[in-house]
């Protein structure tokens, strides 16, 4: 039988982008990085991990090459360029990308916290993110969030590095306040205590056990494991400090999404793709972000922005949340915290110059 080929694709080896600027690319590692936001050798890396996956094998034609995918998901996400069918430079429009959940030990994550941030039995650093996408089609208001744009919920933990350590996306946008952490599969495990979470330890210095605890800002409730600011702003010295502690811990999730969205520029512009697509970006940035973490890190890292700047339109935050609805034992593990803070075994010595 007879097989027809596009007589544009029969040229993909000649005149297509892979065979032509991408291997001129790989000579200049600075230009390869910018391109693709990441180097030849993390690329390499990637490729290895992800090759036997996106291979695609047919007796009918000449399948593009798990490298060309590769290079295709890469150049979308550090661009954020349209993926409807049009002449693209690669000779082809498909994008596919696989990724999963990572999990840490969390008894590590709390002895980073608490070494480099003053943040006793802290697990994570918990925020999300509106990303805004097109509307989708015939579904109504499920995606229509409070800003009047249509997106889906990045939830997202993140450990004392920068690094992404709970990825759960896909939420509604028009999932209310406190929805967002209860609909999803994070927030689900949490209170079932299906996470895995260490036992109570002890507070260093102190006698009292507290519980290893993930930091949130307003737009999460207060639970046993998870802490949140105290409310208002005439408020004493000691729930001030408290605060102060929190949000410089708390902080590492903001700087992770500003790197996020500076690094990959498919976040400063509404995502026109499905939200099933958009869910498989988002998580493959994640990831991305991750693996270039690991040769960045540093002893004492500094992230380049404390939150996405305005040009990373598809980033928006979560709707703030009163604090009526938390337990007695929250509140109290809260106090604890707010007293180890101010005292003597819980102080650190600058900590009375910032409030």
């Amino acid at each position: 039988y007879i097989v027809w080929v596009h007589p544009i694709l029969q040229k993909r080896k000649n005149h297509g982008e892979f065979h032509q600027l991408i291997q001129e690319l790989r000579l200049d590692n600075g230009r390869f990085k910018a391109y693709f936001r990441v180097d030849k050798d993390q690329f390499d890396y990637i490729l290895r991990k992800v090759g036997p996956s996106i291979s695609k094998q047919s007796f009918c034609r000449e399948t593009i090459s798990p490298a060309q995918r590769l290079c295709i998901c890469l150049r979308y996400l550090a661009t954020g360029d349209s993926l409807r069918p049009s002449p693209s430079p690669y000779g082809t429009t498909l994008w596919k990308n696989t990724c999963h959940h990572l999990t840490e030990r969390w008894r590590e994550i709390a002895a980073d916290f608490q070494q480099m941030w003053n943040f006793p039995n802290c697990v994570g650093a918990v925020d999300g993110k509106h990303i805004v996408i097109q509307a989708p089609a015939s579904s109504g208001s499920l995606y229509f969030n409070y800003k009047g744009s249509f997106s889906i919920i990045l939830l997202a933990v993140v450990d004392a590095q920068y690094r992404f350590q709970v990825v759960d996306v896909g939420a509604y946008g028009q999932s209310s306040d406190g929805g967002t952490l209860a609909v999803s599969a994070f927030g689900r495990a949490l209170c079932q205590g299906s996470l895995g979470i260490p036992e109570d330890k002890s507070l260093p210095g102190a006698e009292h056990l507290g519980p290893h605890v993930f930091v949130a800002d307003e737009a999460f409730p207060l639970r046993r494991h998870m802490m949140r600011p105290h409310p208002g702003q005439n408020i004493g010295r000691e729930k001030r400090l408290y605060n102060y502690r929190l949000s410089r811990a708390r902080r590492m999730v903001e700087c992770s999404f500003g790197i996020l969205a500076t690094q990959w520029r498919l976040y400063r512009r509404v995502l026109g793709v499905t939200p099933e697509m958009a869910e498989k970006a988002i998580k493959a940035t994640c990831i991305l972000h991750n693996l270039l973490r690991v040769d960045q890190v540093e002893d004492h890292p500094q992230a380049p922005s404390s939150e996405p700047d305005s040009s990373a339109r598809a980033m928006g935050d979560l709707h703030r949340m009163s604090s009526n609805n938390s337990s007695c034992e929250a509140i109290t593990i809260r106090e604890k915290f707010t007293q180890y803070f101010s005292s003597t075994e819980g102080a650190v010595p600058w900590q009375e110059n910032i409030i």
